[in-house]
């Protein structure tokens, strides 16, 4: 599905420009001169990491970790700024140098496929939580987000999008390899492997396994209390204005893909995912 990338409408040079390339991958370009600190930044035994391709629920997962660690209150997150308690470890701000000084038990996001991210992470140092997303809800979504991000000065169509998508032309590189990186990690004993559309589909044996994973012991009814009040979180997250585009919703891609990009997507992610046994539930 390879093809040119030359100066069309979908893909302006002041669009290609917002991106630089780390060994063969597409990354921001607040990424650049900072790749080798990331690889050396020291990790805690305490840390918990929420790892995530762009799109994948990463607002929604860190709000349901925040609370299940931490015990906090689904209305008193609501009230919070989460993203200042959760920092993206390779965003500009607040920077690499604060976030390594941050009390513990330090609660990082980051969307940088594994390969980038800390050697001590990759020696089993930390507790890491990846979520993976149906990849036709993501690009529906990720394309909603580029058309809102005025930085990003994307004026293609979504047609033209999910074709950048499928030949790997956006940021933090190809999906398909960000997910089966983690995925080929999941038996580590520091990773946690999560879907997305659990969260909808069975939200009390997520919740059971993030809880199991985090060390947190608690009764049937403490279990029943805590995966109510996620499910709170997750009515919270789904009503209010932010999602107003439904960027959030399961089966999104039903709305907007044509029978035609269908089949050319469906064909693209056999090839692309393949050797992997990993799956997802299209269906919902």
């Amino acid at each position: 599905m390879a093809e040119s990338e030359v100066d069309t409408p979908s893909t302006p040079i002041e669009y290609e420009s917002k991106y630089f390339e780390y060994h063969g991958v597409r990354l921001p370009p607040f990424c650049r001169g900072k790749m080798d600190e990331i690889a050396n930044f020291s990790l805690r035994s305490s840390d918990i990491w929420i790892v995530t391709y762009p799109k994948s629920g990463t607002s929604l997962l860190q709000e349901v970790v925040y609370l299940v660690s931490q015990g906090a209150d689904p209305d008193e997150i609501g009230l919070m700024n989460i993203d200042e308690q959760l920092p993206v470890l390779e965003y500009p701000q607040p920077g690499l140098e604060i976030i390594q000084e941050l009390t513990s038990p330090r609660l990082i996001k980051s969307h940088l496929p594994y390969r980038f991210l800390p050697t001590a992470m990759h020696n089993g140092e930390g507790k890491v939580i990846y979520m993976a997303r149906n990849p036709k809800d993501l690009v529906v979504s990720y394309y909603q987000f580029h058309r809102s991000l005025r930085t990003m000065s994307y004026r293609g169509t979504f047609q033209e999008f999910c074709r950048r998508f499928m030949n790997d032309k956006l940021g933090y590189g190809s999906w398909f390899e960000h997910v089966q990186e983690f995925w080929e990690h999941r038996m580590d004993s520091n990773v946690l492997f999560l879907k997305y559309e659990d969260m909808y589909k069975d939200l009390g044996t997520l919740v059971e396994q993030l809880a199991r994973f985090l060390g947190i012991s608690c009764d049937k009814a403490q279990l029943e209390s805590m995966v109510e009040s996620c499910n709170q979180l997750i009515e919270q997250c789904c009503n209010s204005e932010a999602l107003s585009i439904c960027q959030g919703r399961v089966g999104l891609w039903k709305d907007i893909f044509t029978v035609s990009m269908n089949e050319k997507f469906d064909a693209v992610y056999r090839q692309k995912m393949a050797k992997s046994d990993l799956t997802f539930d299209f269906t919902l």
